[in-house]
């Protein structure tokens, strides 16, 4: 009878386990598949913080390519106006027309007096004139 119940004890005791293993099995399948999910979770984490830590490069970038820009803009308009302040004279052409219609001294002339002196002209040869002293900076308007 003892031994039944040794045989008995030691079935439940092996059911038992047999349970355990099996939740065991469960629980270890349960985990890698958590662990996949978590995975693809940490992967796509460090893909963005690449991503970003390159975003902030290219952003690098090209702050440093806007001011370099802006550094050559401002040395070309300051060579710009340079170059237009430095003409300062008429072709001979312009100054014996000019001279013809009365004007003998060219510093600065108003737009007014300038229509009024080249009325005798024809409408190219007073385009003309004004667009030369308008490039010597010697119209005023």
């Amino acid at each position: 009878m003892e031994t039944d119940n040794i045989l008995a004890s030691l079935g439940e005791s092996i059911e038992r386990l047999t349970t355990a293993a099996g939740l065991l099995e469960r629980t270890v399948t349960w985990l890698e598949q958590r662990d996949q999910i978590a995975g693809g979770a940490v992967e796509k984490m460090t893909a963005a913080v690449e991503g970003q830590s390159e975003s902030l490069q290219r952003e690098c970038e090209l702050r440093l390519k806007l001011e370099a820009a802006e550094q050559q803009i401002a040395e070309l308009r300051a060579q710009s106006s340079r170059s237009t302040a430095a003409r300062q004279t008429l072709p001979a052409s312009t100054t014996q027309l000019l001279a013809k219609q009365g004007i003998s001294t060219v510093d600065s002339i108003q737009a007014g007096a300038l229509d009024a002196a080249l009325t005798g002209l024809s409408l190219e040869q007073r385009i003309a004139v004004k667009a030369q002293l308008l490039r010597a900076g010697m119209l005023t308007q």
